[in-house]
């Protein structure tokens, strides 16, 4: 069998290689064809039987190797046979050659592929044993892939013959129909309203085709419902968070019929357990921090007495204010009908709302919007749901300040709250089972992050996994394990803060047949629709992003699709995404970082700026931090940028908006930047950045011409000094620029 394959790979390459060796694709062109179409109607006309063998042999051969000019090819069997047999012809023949290409690549390489990669191709094995033959049909139909790309991959699936050959023939009949006509009419050589229409054809051909592609699919996916007669609503929006209001919002504010289904709290946990208590918190652990580095500020002493609960009542005051912009009472009055209950979609049209009496109320609409949100991630670690851990959720339920607390996690919800509550004054260890926090930053991010932890008392175990957690004594010991070796900490609480979980379960999903990725959030395609186009998925519950600021952005897109679509639908764009940790100091990134870049093999030059040289942050007794730049070599464009210290998230809205609307390092550096402040940290970077490209060559040259210009030096010297303009290196330091 091997030795078989290797003679079949080794006939292939030598087919393929004398093709390109002997030149042979001129024979394959419309030049070659258009002076020789003489010669070959005239042999047509004497032998047609024969040429249209030979002509059926050239283009299997040319389709079944993957070679380039089956297009021409198509052409011009509409110009020699004619519309009827061109397309029988060419049908036949494209679909036999595609199924070699398919047999061939299955032969060689399907096992191989298979038994090295079958793990992470399962659920591509079975997407295509389930709905394989529509894929294809549409991939036929409208060709997001060149074709020879779609033979190659499929022979490596599980695909059967009968049926790769079958749709493959009834995808492919529409195109080959148009483009054996567009032949027809070439071949008269001549401008007239069938060539002319031919062009449109081919232009329009792959729009018209995808719209009765979407049509035939939409028909395929609702074939089991019965749609409505009319809808009570426009959207009917499930979850009232970040994305589930604002797409409310922006529906009403069209005059569009809204109902938005909260079945807990309106704000969803942006308001209620996630940004607005946190910030709240830190803002007040903050305060006690710089007391007690009051002498920091040249005060002799100071102190504070303060009462736990008497904090987490504010947090809570802090969350009743900001209610109001996200009340009922507030969207009500813009026209969105709100409705408290546990909504369960029944049909692609359909809610039904389990309202808090007991009784129903089943919403018809022509679009829903799933705005579910998330929750916290509670890992299965022995002991641990026997230990109740307190989670981002429920910590804001303590009035009683743990003594001794547990922090798994150390991205950055475990940072923030680690941090607040050591300034509380609880003895605080934050356990991370990789090797640093923050590991989606930069190391010397999270290095310089660990050092000011340490140095406020919080012990951190990064490279530690836990174990299992055990109630001994009336105390809860949480097992941890680094480099082989055991050890235990006891606390009072474990805080457990290791991400997110989407929330798809539990209203219908699972009867509709919507999926969810490998990562447990709705699957939505660029327009963030699911598996049904009228079901839109937005924010945490759909993805990649879980940031109250993304939610709402996605949330555009949901509303602008499901509403207007019919006319032109929008992509999602998460081209330029900024998030920050609200540590002390704070941490906050927009695009690329340098770990990223050298993943993905991205060529980048590095600018820095250390805040210890800024004047306001010297002044606010805050000089800890960095600026960090990725800009694309040779030019100022940013690539991304990330910013330790004070405000960082407020200091990074300047690279934000430099990435979303194209200016640069030079657009930065020539703004004038109020003084003190402590935005002039980008300034200050832009001048890192241009310093940079200040060259040997160039210095020499102008320390040459100022001489002059004072009568130190005469003109010969600055003529000779031209030729060190060529010294490429850089005068001011490095700004190290990498590549693949």
């Amino acid at each position: 069998m091997k030795k078989g394959k290797l003679l079949v790979a080794a006939l292939i390459v030598l087919l393929v290689a004398a093709f390109f060796a002997f030149d042979l694709k001129r024979f394959v062109s419309m030049e070659y064809f258009e002076s020789q179409r003489a010669a070959i109607q005239a042999y047509f006309d004497a032998q047609p039987v024969k040429a249209g063998a030979i002509y059926f042999a050239v283009y299997v051969l040319v389709t079944g190797l993957s070679l380039p000019g089956a297009a021409i090819l198509t052409l011009a069997g509409g110009a020699i046979f004619g519309l009827v047999w061109g397309v029988v012809i060419v049908s036949f023949a494209s679909t036999l050659g595609a199924s070699l290409a398919f047999l061939a690549s299955r032969y060689l390489l399907r096992d191989w592929v298979q038994a090295r990669f079958g793990d992470k191709l399962k659920a591509i094995n079975a997407g295509v044993e389930r709905d394989g033959a529509f894929y294809l049909f549409a991939m036929r139909l409208v060709p997001a892939f060149p074709f020879f790309a779609i033979n190659l991959l499929m022979g490596l699936t599980p695909m059967p013959l009968r049926t790769y050959y079958g749709v493959s023939q009834a995808g492919m009949l529409a195109g080959t129909i148009v483009y054996v006509y567009a032949g027809t009419q070439l071949g008269q050589f001549k401008v007239s309203p069938g060539l002319i229409a031919a062009f449109v054809l081919l232009g329009l051909f792959p729009l018209v085709a995808k719209k009765v592609l979407e049509a035939f699919n939409a028909r395929r996916i609702y074939a089991r419902w019965t749609r409505p007669a009319r809808y009570d609503n426009n959207i009917v929006v499930i979850g009232g968070g970040s994305a589930g209001l604002v797409t409310a919002y922006i529906a009403a504010a069209v005059k569009a019929k809204v109902t938005l289904v909260e079945k807990h709290r309106m704000g969803g946990d942006c308001l209620n357990t996630g940004c607005v208590p946190s910030k709240a918190l830190i803002r007040t652990a903050k305060l006690l921090s710089q007391i007690r580095r009051s002498k920091d500020y040249g005060i002799r002493s100071a102190s504070a007495d303060f009462d736990f609960a008497q904090v987490m009542e504010r947090v809570q005051d802090v969350v009743a204010k900001i209610e109001p912009h996200d009340s009922a009472e507030r969207y009500t009055k813009l026209g969105v009908d709100c409705v408290q209950g546990a909504a369960t979609i029944t049909s692609p049209w359909t809610v039904e709302v389990a309202l808090p009496g007991g009784q129903k109320r089943t919403l018809t609409t022509k679009n829903i919007v799933i705005a579910a949100g998330g929750r916290p991630f509670v890992p299965p670690i022995p002991g641990l749901r026997e230990a109740v851990p307190l989670t981002s959720d429920t910590v804001w339920g303590l009035r009683e300040l743990p003594a001794r607390l547990v922090v798994l996690g150390g991205g950055p919800i475990g940072c923030e709250l680690a941090q607040a509550f050591a300034r509380l004054g609880a003895k605080v260890t934050q356990v991370e089972m990789l090797p640093r926090l923050l590991p989606r930053e930069d190391p010397e991010f999270s290095r310089r992050l660990a050092d000011r932890f340490r140095a406020e008392g919080i012990e951190v175990l990064v490279g530690h996994k836990a174990k299992e957690v055990r109630l001994e004594g009336g105390q809860k010991v949480l097992v941890v394990e680094s480099e082989g070796r055991q050890s235990s900490v006891a606390c009072d609480e474990i805080l457990c803060a290791v991400g997110r979980a989407a929330n798809t379960e539990g209203y219908g999903l699972e009867a509709l047949g919507i999926p969810t990725t490998r990562s447990r959030t709705i699957e939505v395609n660029e327009f963030l629709q699911t598996a049904y186009p009228n079901i839109y998925a937005c924010g945490d519950v759909a993805g990649p992003y879980q940031f109250t600021h993304t939610a709402a952005h996605m949330a555009w897109y949901c509303a602008v699709n499901a509403l207007f679509g019919r006319f032109r639908k929008f992509r999602v764009d998460y081209s330029v995404v900024p998030w920050a940790t609200f540590t002390d100091p704070e941490v906050a990134r927009v695009g690329l970082n340098e770990t990223e870049a050298k993943e993905k093999g991205i060529a980048y030059a590095v600018s820095t700026y250390g805040l210890e040289e800024l004047d306001r942050a010297i002044a606010d007794g805050e000089p800890e931090g960095l600026v960090k730049v990725l800009t694309q070599p040779g030019t100022d464009k940013v690539l991304g940028a990330t910013i330790m210290g004070e405000h960082a998230a407020d200091i990074l809205a300047e690279y934000v908006a430099a990435m979303r609307h194209g200016f640069g390092m030079n657009a930065i550096l020539g703004t004038i930047h109020t003084y003190p402040t402590l935005s002039e940290a980008n300034k200050y970077a832009a001048g890192a950045w241009k310093r940079s490209r200040v060259t040997h060559g160039q210095m020499t040259f102008a320390a040459a011409f100022n001489a002059w210009m004072r009568g130190a030096g005469g003109l010969a010297e600055v003529i000779g000094t031209l030729g060190a303009l060529s010294d490429r290196r850089p005068y001011y330091g490095t700004a190290p620029e990498h590549g693949d």
